[in-house]
């Protein structure tokens, strides 16, 4: 694997501003972007679509529930979880459009064997029915805040923000001055000269401008609502990934086979086939040409001094004995000597962790350090190793050229993918010009 250096990985951008000139504050801003009009749409069909669930969702459960003392209560109450269901998936389409929410869908409904009994079972065991119920329940009394909220807010900030423009209504047309502030029998105070006509636009401006935000918080809200209640629970989202990792694991142990194949056919077998060859004919040669056959079995020597050098480098690539014999300290060590430029190893573990964590760690260090004497033109690096409660955290630091990017596609990126796949993080920092940090954290384990 080989991390890339240098330029084209996104260093040095023009910034936004001198591309796009000179734009309004977000605070000024958010009452005409489109995103805070999709977010008040979502409030307004919030309360419609959430009276039908409700409605649905409380009938249906009533009568199931009523009914269990006979069999009719056990199909309507799976109609009833059913029904949530759909209405569910009806949710997560609706925040994903309108509110860019990108929510996973739940896991599906597991049936031993086909049939309605079976179905019916599959959706009263299951989590995700429930918590889509739940769903129901909760979202009708928070909708209906919302949408008096929202609705207030926007249509008292529009209504006051444009008053100088429509204020002559009430004296045409309703035989007042402006709009009534205060009235009784013997005094009535309206908002009818030009001072008080424009602190109203100036409040209704201040209205205008919190509504966005204040409607983002409640919209904010059905996010966490819409994410912990109708998308996986906990528990499946974890053995989805876990299954990731498991290929991830699977891909990766394949590929180090391959490239273990490939190293064994086209270096030491290739040497051993030679030498065999090369010992033949020194065999043949022997009786008559002495002198020749000898100095073909010193090249034979020397064949077989490279090939075992070949075989203790893949070894050593592969699981060192050093590493096994003696822990990271001296393993990291014996790596940073065989480095082009001075590196400064520095490991301070209070016990040795998990061989198999050990043996990632070695790996990803072996090749952060590769990845600099080929690519980094640094003078210097350094090794730290250490531990952090229940994590060990390895950092690699050079003095490069820097640029260096694990969303390249590179090395970086199958290095985050080893260590993704034992619940482990890859950070690159690296600008350009250098100098480039390199962070790992893997969980410690005894």
């Amino acid at each position: 694997m080989a991390m890339e250096y240098g330029h084209g990985y996104g260093y040095g951008r023009e910034d936004e501003r001198t591309r796009t000139g000179f734009r309004l504050p977000p605070a000024l801003r958010a009452p005409f972007e489109a995103r805070s009009w999709r977010e008040f749409g979502y409030v307004l069909l919030s309360l419609p679509i959430s009276i039908v669930l409700f409605t649905w969702t409380v009938t249906m459960a009533s009568l199931g529930t009523g009914l269990l003392v006979t069999f009719l209560g056990v199909p309507v109450l799976a109609a009833a979880l059913a029904g949530c269901r759909g209405f569910g998936a009806l949710e997560r389409a609706r925040a994903r459009g309108l509110l860019r929410l990108e929510v996973a869908e739940p896991e599906p409904l597991r049936m031993r064997k086909p049939g309605v009994p079976a179905w019916m079972g599959a959706v009263l065991k299951s989590g995700t029915s429930w918590r889509n119920m739940l769903y129901a329940l909760v979202q009708f009394p928070w909708a209906v805040f919302s949408f008096s909220v929202a609705v207030s807010l926007w249509a008292t900030g529009w209504t006051l923000l444009t008053y100088p423009l429509w204020f002559w209504v009430f004296p045409a047309y309703a035989g007042q001055g402006g709009i009534q502030l205060y009235g009784d029998e013997h005094h009535s105070v309206y908002l009818d000269n030009p001072f008080e006509i424009t602190v109203t636009a100036l409040g209704g401006l201040l209205f205008t401008l919190a509504a966005p935000w204040i409607v983002r918080a409640l919209t904010t809200v059905d996010g966490l609502l819409v994410r912990g209640l109708l998308g996986p629970s906990p528990l499946s989202a974890r053995v989805v990934e876990l299954e990731s990792d498991r290929g991830v694991v699977v891909d990766t142990a394949a590929a180090d086979l391959r490239r273990i194949e490939r190293d064994l056919h086209d270096g030491a077998q290739a040497r051993l086939v030679n030498l065999a060859m090369d010992l033949g004919l020194a065999k043949e040669k022997l009786r008559e040409d002495p002198r020749a056959a000898a100095a073909m079995v010193e090249e034979a020597h020397g064949e077989v001094k490279t090939a075992l050098q070949e075989l203790r480098d893949l070894a050593r690539g592969i699981h060192p004995a050093v590493l096994t014999d003696r822990g990271l300290d001296a393993a990291l060590s014996s790596v940073a000597s065989r480095c082009t430029v001075p590196v400064r190893v520095e490991v301070d573990l209070p016990a040795r962790p998990a061989p198999a964590i050990e043996g990632i760690a070695y790996f990803t260090v072996s090749e952060l350090l590769q990845n600099i004497s080929k690519h980094s033109r640094a003078r210097s690096a350094s090794v730290d190793v250490w531990r952090a409660e229940d994590r060990l955290m390895l950092q690699v630091i050079d003095d490069g050229v820097g640029g260096a990017e694990a969303s390249r596609g590179t090395g970086l990126a199958g290095l985050a993918g080893r260590l993704d796949a034992v619940d482990g993080v890859l950070v690159v920092d690296s600008p350009e010009g250098g100098p480039t940090r390199v962070i790992a954290e893997l969980p410690w384990r005894t």
